[in-house]
């Protein structure tokens, strides 16, 4: 949470993913980049992203009825979840009594013969995400968005659009490291220029 690394990839590809986080036991916190699902490690899928493809399905959709009714279920456990975290913090031992809540959800869900394309779809789509998208509730310290990631990308996206049709991957690589140290800095209340000026190798 006090890090940032950029690094250059030819393509948007993930085989390389699986020697990168090799040894890695810790929780990966992600979008839904389908390169992540071959991934071994435990995950949390960002729930900022999941809401908002739901609701964007509803405001197009607000007349299915079934679907709105996953919606309005997601969206009071969710309430109740998140409750949880602005008393308590992301502490296990308070999260974790939501599991049961977690489970009926779930059962409900999965065993309702649904009609409509969009709530079928929705059904496989929480199926597939079952035990990635409420794992946060088993570790301490794990949040259940990646809105850090996701902070951290906005300035290498308003560089790419400034630097469109003139980026050389030399130049992006040597950039990414200087963006790379730049916002640990930020993120560690590190004055950039004072560490370049001190010459460490290492914060």
């Amino acid at each position: 949470m006090d890090t940032v690394y950029y690094f250059f990839r030819p393509n948007r590809e993930a085989d390389f993913l699986k020697n990168f986080l090799t040894g890695f036991n810790g929780v990966l916190v992600s979008d839904f980049y389908n390169g992540y699902d071959s991934l071994s490690c435990h995950q949390q899928k960002c729930l900022v992203h999941f809401i908002r493809d739901l609701n964007s399905d509803l405001l197009v959709n607000q007349m299915n009825t079934e679907y709105k009714a996953i919606v309005t279920n997601f969206g009071k456990l969710l309430r109740k979840i998140i409750a949880t975290v602005d008393q308590y913090g992301l502490k296990k031992r308070y999260l974790r009594k939501h599991t049961e809540e977690v489970n009926t959800f779930y059962t409900a869900l999965l065993n309702t013969p649904y009609n409509t394309e969009l709530s079928i779809n929705w059904q496989k789509r929480f199926r597939k995400n079952k035990g990635k998208l409420f794992n946060f509730l088993n570790f301490d310290g794990i949040p259940w968005n990646n809105n850090n990631a996701e902070n951290a990308i906005k300035p290498f996206a308003k560089y790419r659009r400034r630097a469109k049709g003139t980026i050389r991957q030399s130049g992006l690589e040597d950039y990414l490291i200087l963006l790379s140290i730049q916002h640990t800095c930020k993120y560690r209340g590190i004055n950039f220029l004072d560490f370049l000026k001190s010459k460490k190798l290492f914060f």
